[in-house]
């Protein structure tokens, strides 16, 4: 291999050379010997003028150009530089392939050699990072970024991302490196040249594997560190009852620690409610600390009775910031040793042995292949086995399925079990004080026979207002297109050579006769396939039916009505999942028949043949769940539940889903899980509706409890000196107009005002139609040409992602909509106003609404006071929430809603959240106010 890369960036008019996009910059870093040895850095005239959009992503506007070189002039210089160099980018196919065009639009030989892309070799290097920009990477590692979006410094830090990643391939233990560097052939970028470039060199040495490494049955990978801790002969320690107390050892190992009443306040009443056995429902509000406030009290309670402690939490973040902050700060702070284990369902967890198999496979599928190799590299580090620590691809996820932990049916046979992560998790976690998992989690184990968190008799649950939500998902059932096709392209026809065809073959060089010949199981699984094309076809053909006559959007929900089950025209769905369920057996008791004649035999079998056999059984369970769903879904359903189909009229029948909830999990959830609890404590910042848990209290069943404790902790933020509410008075009345004239109007509004802020804007949506005409109205406008707005559905990315975008502008707007009302936190300057469009109730025809709201009318209640204003109020104080997230913060909140302010019910908003001024103004007003403000 050579020696000599060369980094290259090109910043562009626009991403097709073939659509006459032109480059107008280039910067190439020589890299030899692992040193940058010289730079080449130029403008480039496009000969056409850079769009508004280029200019403000890269600063490079018509004028920095006018006087550069053609491309024609600077072409040989380049072709020089690349002669006899490897061809380094990040995102390689994009800076070649344009370049190449260009030497071809100007008659020049194009470039011939290798190439290494740097994200490709990102992700298989550090599989865990959570993106693979350019921009990201880098500052992930701490490589200084100067201006990013121009090629010379983005040339610049691609070059050193490369020698980062040389460097750390360099260390990677020598079975891996040889794992990878077999693997990498099937990668877009010639990767396996550096890694065997690397390899060649490691091999010229003796390798000392580092004492946290071990290699087992041909792979590396991390020692499992044991915590173990004796709790039967633990001191046992007081809990620190004062506020001196308290302050004394939180001030120990918590730099510029304040006092904060409230959690002092909150962590006697977890301590109190934990020793008397009592439930509390506390709500803290933000800046209270409340994470610390129940973990400090829960391990003196959990050391003190020598009984672990179940923390259920929604979120991940929460999840990864207990353990990396307050958990680390407790073990420094306490004065005794304590265990704390992350648990989750099987699911996330590798299965070791199904992935040893898979090593094997003679792979042709990319995003398989990357799958491995970054597996490999992840195993290194992984304490957990937690797929949740991989940035997996779309297509490594599918991968995943093949691997990951569905239980044993030759448990025995597992060569693996000894280092299996789901096992080891199970096991840390009974002689843990403190299990941390999710609300799903802790709902399905809580159902399952062999319960290991029933036997949990304290549970704490954090963000606590999703408990209730999450229990109805939980109760119901969901029947998706593509996972059904999924699921039986991996048992396949005979012809497609997958899971049955492998079966066959196994059983046929064993020699077993099984009762059922594969014929007919061939035909069956063709029938399978065909029936589940026909039952998604006819839901297909009833939600087209049903969503004309509504004349709704394209995307939408209907509800699966029981009068329909005895019209024709559901008749052939009826019979079709019938037809599956029956099939469906056929199945099972033919591979069931094959399995239980290689089970009798399982000591002939090989190790890739056993782990074959653990996956045809979960292949079978996965099966024997679809059965479970569709007979409750479209066969036996419960008057309990709401049924509804969802599906998009771009995408039928792939976007097809039939859907199920509980309308009340109140009864499940009090009789069944708080009354079994000694204690529960439920804590979020928003529990209340105008200072009353008793809709919270109601939806979970609660009400019925002895010794409920009830606490509102306030914010400890001086919220009248932070922020202020306004309320434009010169705004149509949202009831009043279409949604389209009422977007137009508020779009005027949102550009003065974000010229006034100067941007740092959260514009909060309850339909995504709204965000997309308010979007693009303001965009069309003209006005707001040096801002950048961001739009949840319009511009590409994840929230996360959205969001660091929107913080790295200086004048930019984010558009957000549901996910965004809540766990978004944007402090300082970043976010200086927030607006709400419109208060936040949930459309009254939506599935679960309507079952809810004929339910409580079904007992004599108001649907609206019952359930639609509380639950309304409960998502604006977490989206007012959104604004002030430290006590440093400052800002407006401008609610565009009117309703809030001329009905009765808009009292119930305002009297929910802090104390602060509210001001009713004109546009010119605000205007005012708002630059006055800042």
């Amino acid at each position: 291999m050579t020696n000599r890369f060369v980094v290259i960036d090109i910043e562009t008019t626009g991403n097709s050379s073939k659509k006459g996009d032109r480059i107008i910059q280039i910067a190439a870093i020589i890299v030899e010997n692992e040193q940058i040895v010289d730079q080449y850095t130029t403008f480039v005239n496009p000969c056409t003028s850079i769009p508004v959009f280029i200019e403000e992503l890269t600063g490079i506007n018509d004028e920095m150009v006018k006087d550069a070189p053609l491309f024609e002039e600077i072409a040989d210089d380049l072709l020089k530089i690349l002669e006899g160099s490897i061809f380094v980018a990040h995102n390689v196919l994009f800076d070649l392939s344009f370049l190449q065009e260009e030497f071809k639009r100007i008659g020049r030989s194009e470039f011939v050699g290798l190439t290494i892309d740097t994200v490709e070799l990102s992700r298989v290097l550090f599989p865990s990072s959570d993106s693979f920009k350019l921009f990201d990477l880098t500052e992930s590692f701490s490589i200084h970024h100067e201006r990013p979006h121009q090629a010379d410094s983005d040339a610049f830090v691609t070059a050193k991302l490369l020698l980062h990643c040389i460097n750390f391939a360099k260390e990677l233990p020598l079975i891996t490196l040889e794992q990878l560097s077999l693997l990498a052939v099937g990668l877009k970028s010639d990767i396996e040249v550096l890694f065997e470039a690397i390899l060649h060199r490691k091999k010229k040495h003796i390798e000392n594997l580092p004492e946290h490494l071990e290699v087992y049955r041909g792979i590396a990978l991390r020692k499992k560190k044991k915590k173990h801790i004796e709790r039967n002969y633990r001191e046992r320690y007081e809990y620190p009852i004062s506020p001196n107390e308290k302050e004394k050892l939180l001030s120990q190992t918590i730099k510029h620690f304040e006092v904060r009443d409230g959690q002092f306040e909150m962590m006697d009443i977890v301590y109190e409610s934990l020793r008397l056995k009592k439930t509390a429902l506390i709500e803290a509000g933000t800046g209270v600390g409340k994470s610390l406030a129940y973990l400090l009290p829960s391990l003196y309670q959990s050391v003190q009775e020598n009984k672990p402690i179940l923390i259920s939490t929604y979120t991940v973040q929460l999840q990864e910031q207990l353990l990396q902050n307050e958990i680390k700060k407790l073990e420094n702070m306490l004065p005794f040793a304590f265990k704390t284990v992350l648990l989750k369902g099987r699911q996330h967890y590798i299965n070791l042995f199904m992935f040893e198999q898979s090593l094997h496979d003679e792979d042709t599928q990319y995003d398989e292949i990357l799958s491995k190799m970054q597996i490999l590299v992840w195993l290194l580090n992984t304490e957990t086995g937690d797929i949740d620590e991989i940035n997996l691809s779309s297509g490594g996820k599918l991968f995943w399925n093949r691997i990951k932990q569905g239980g044993w049916h030759l448990k025995d046979k597992d060569p693996w079990v000894s280092r299996d992560f789901y096992l080891n998790a199970r096991k840390e976690a009974e002689n843990a004080d403190l299990v941390i998992t999710n609300h799903a989690m802790m709902l399905i184990d809580f159902k399952q026979e062999s319960s290991l968190f029933r036997t949990f008799d304290y549970v704490i649950i954090d963000e606590a207002h999703h408990f209730e939500k999450c229990a109805r998902h939980f109760f119901g059932k969901k029947l998706e297109y593509i996972p059904c096709k999924y699921l039986c392209s991996k048992l396949g026809a005979f012809e497609k050579k997958q899971a049955f065809f492998q079966l066959e073959k196994l059983i046929d060089s064993n020699k077993i006769t099984p009762k059922t010949p594969a014929f007919e199981l061939d035909f069956s699984i063709i029938e399978l396939e065909r029936s589940i094309d026909e039952l998604f076809l006819g839901i297909a053909d009833r939600w087209m039916f049903e969503r004309n006559k509504q004349g709704t959007q394209a995307k939408t929900q209907i509800r699966l009505v029981n009068k329909w089950m005895d019209e024709s025209k559901w008749q052939p769905v009826k019979y079709c999942a019938e037809k599956i369920i029956a099939t469906i057996n056929e199945i099972n008791s033919s591979i069931n028949g094959r399995l239980t004649s290689l089970k009798r035999i399982s000591e002939k079998l090989n190790e890739k043949e056993k782990a074959f056999v653990e996956e045809i059984y979960n292949i079978m369970n996965e099966f024997h769940e679809l059965q479970k769903t569709i007979q409750m879904l479209l066969i036996q359903q419960s008057n309990d539940h709401v049924y509804w189909i969802e599906g998009d009229v771009k995408a039928i029948p792939n976007s097809i889903t039939v859907q199920s909830q509980s309308i009340s999990v109140k009864n499940q959830l009090g009789t069944a899980f708080f009354s079994k609890k000694k204690s529960t404590i439920l804590t979020s910042a928003t529990l209340t509706v105008n200072n009353s848990f008793s809709f919270f209290e109601n939806e979970l069943g609660l009400n019925h409890l002895e010794h409920l404790v009830k606490k509102q902790i306030p914010s400890p933020f001086h919220y009248k000196e932070m922020t202020k509410l306004i309320i434009p008075n010169d705004v149509p009345e949202i009831l009043h107009v279409s949604s389209k004239e009422y977007a137009e109007s508020i779009s005027s509004h949102l550009i003065a005002i974000a010229q006034a802020t100067k941007g740092r804007m959260l514009v909060l949506f309850t339909a995504n139609e709204m965000l997309r005409q308010t979007h693009n109205f303001m965009k069309e406008s003209g006005l707001l040409e040096d801002f950048v707005l961001i739009a949840q559905g319009i511009t590409a990315g994840s929230r996360t992602r959205l969001i660091k975008n929107f913080q790295r502008f200086e004048k930019a707007i984010l558009f957000g909509t549901n996910s965004f009302w809540e766990g978004v936190d944007i402090p300082g300057e970043d976010l200086s106003c927030l607006v709400i469009v419109r208060l936040p109730f949930s459309p009254p025809d939506e599935p679960y609404i309507w079952a809810k709201s004929k339910a409580l009318t079904a007992e004599g209640k108001n649907p609206f006071t019952a359930y639609s204003l509380p639950e309304a109020v409960i998502r604006f104080k977490q989206g007012f929430g959104r604004l002030i997230r430290r006590d440093t913060d400052k800002g407006i909140v401008i609610v565009f809603d009117r309703r809030i302010d001329t009905t009765k019910y808009g009292k119930a908003f305002l009297q929910s959240i802090p104390k602060i001024p509210v001001k009713h103004a004109s546009l010119k007003e605000i205007i005012e106010i708002v630059e006055k403000w800042f």
